[in-house]
């Protein structure tokens, strides 16, 4: 196969965009206000494999990647618009979207201030460990995308301001870090995109790890990534693809688990030769492919197109693994679906396909406690409550342990929900501990 030459469209081509596609003047105004805010990039795979332009306005492929009028308020879109009018100084409109950004939450579950570690007396840069079996690593050269999903709760990473941004130009305090803590045994790199990167920066980051792995207690290293959705050809003819897939063989070699976390929005994305070839690649490494993503309106809010998700994946023999809920960041209100109306879609999927397919979990809320997941909706002494439990938790003790929810069709997170029978969550108390332990000055969001 002929390696399909990288294209990208971003603000600084997105005029680009008419004269390849059918989008109407308004629709390309909506991309260069809302793009101001919240980023945007799109390549030529998405542009010419992915979407239908004869009806690109219901196309969820668009709605994923291209920015859209509402997914600012009113109000925002009208001051960027008129600051783009007026023609003020680069300077100015970053500084009026940066405003609006800092409205936006742009670190939601305390990923700036509880979740970073400390190492030598100083915060550890680029890196989370929130859960203690599991660190997240953000490699600088990784934090872009081969194109940006319009619901990336990571969004912040993408705008050009540092302050906003998780990165790390190198791991050796990383490898040091992990030999110190053996209840670690999972290493996610994240972004981002890591597989952005080519083999040899890629490496770079892995080698300082890899050196000392007998020393620590990594059981599995994860990598999440984007690419099997928006540039395959990174695993197929890209110049360094084998030996990417050979450094995946390598790991598993070691005795390492190595898990492709792959995102995975729409069947749509499943559907061509070159998304196929690229998980029978990564799969003969003996590397797993695992596949998660958020429900959405406009993208994926029916169950009939999870339901077929899931059947396309396992039949690639990939594992599905979640579904999530929307974060309350960003375009959260664009995209988001009441906690009720997720489950009902998650459950009806869930009975469609077989059981084959049912290591999928969800819906699940990633919110500063932990991973919380709707069990069920059920009746407790009279009153319609809904059943959660911890998938993940800060405390890991709070893991599998069910508790209850008032019923309620408008929520849409967990900080919406109130407590059943009593006055508190059961892990409210500790997450206040926690909470004032780690940083008394944190203004993050105790429940969201």
């Amino acid at each position: 196969m002929t390696e399909k030459k990288y294209k990208s469209y971003t603000l600084r081509n997105y005029k680009k965009i008419k004269q390849l596609t059918k989008v109407s003047e308004d629709d390309i105004k909506s991309i260069e206000v809302v793009g101001n805010v919240l980023p945007f990039k799109a390549n030529n795979y998405v542009i010419e494999e992915l979407i239908d332009w004869d009806n690109y306005r219901d196309d969820p492929i668009y709605h994923l990647t291209f920015p859209q009028r509402e997914m600012l308020s009113s109000e925002h879109y009208k001051i960027v618009e008129e600051a783009l009018d007026n023609n003020v100084s680069e300077e100015k409109l970053f500084s009026i979207c940066n405003d609006i950004r800092e409205q936006l939450n742009p670190h939601p579950a305390g990923q700036q201030c509880l979740n970073v570690p400390m190492f030598d007396g100083e915060q550890m840069s680029g890196v989370q460990h929130k859960y203690r079996e599991t660190v997240l690593f953000f490699p600088t050269s990784g934090q872009t995308c081969h194109a940006y999903c319009t619901f990336c709760f990571r969004w912040p990473q993408f705008v050009g301001d540092k302050s906003m941004k998780f990165a790390s130009k190198e791991s050796r305090d990383l490898a040091k870090y992990l030999q110190n803590h053996h209840e670690v045994t999972d290493l996610l790199f994240t972004g981002g995109d890591p597989m952005t990167m080519n083999f040899k920066v890629f490496r770079k980051y892995l080698d300082p790890i890899w050196k000392v792995i007998d020393k620590t207690n990594i059981q599995t290293i994860r990598i999440g990534t984007k690419s099997l959705s928006f540039w395959q050809y990174r695993f197929v003819t890209a110049d360094d693809a084998q030996d990417m897939l050979d450094l995946f063989k390598m790991i598993v070699d070691k005795g390492i688990n190595l898990a492709i976390m792959a995102h995975f929005n729409h069947p749509v994305e499943l559907s061509t030769d070159i998304v196929k070839e690229a998980i029978r690649n990564i799969l003969a490494t003996g590397a797993q492919i695992r596949t998660q993503s958020p429900i959405f309106k406009h993208i994926n809010d029916d169950p009939e197109v999870w339901a077929e998700l899931w059947r396309k994946q396992v039949n690639l023999n990939c594992i599905p693994y979640y579904m999530f809920m929307a974060r309350d960041t960003g375009a959260k209100e664009y995209f988001e679906l009441p906690i009720v109306k997720a489950y009902d879609i998650f459950r009806e999927a869930y009975s469609k396909v077989s059981g084959i397919c049912r290591t999928v979990r969800g819906p699940s809320m990633s919110c500063t406690p932990g991973k919380i997941m709707i069990s069920g909706i059920a009746e407790l002494n009279g009153e319609k409550v809904l059943a959660l439990r911890f998938i993940q938790g800060r405390n890991p003790d709070w893991v599998a342990t069910p508790f209850f929810a008032k019923y309620d069709e408008e929520a849409s997170c967990m900080s919406d929900l109130k407590p059943a029978f009593s006055e508190k969550f059961f892990f409210e108390d500790e997450m206040e501990q926690i909470y004032h332990q780690k940083y008394s000055d944190c203004e993050e969001n105790k429940f969201e």
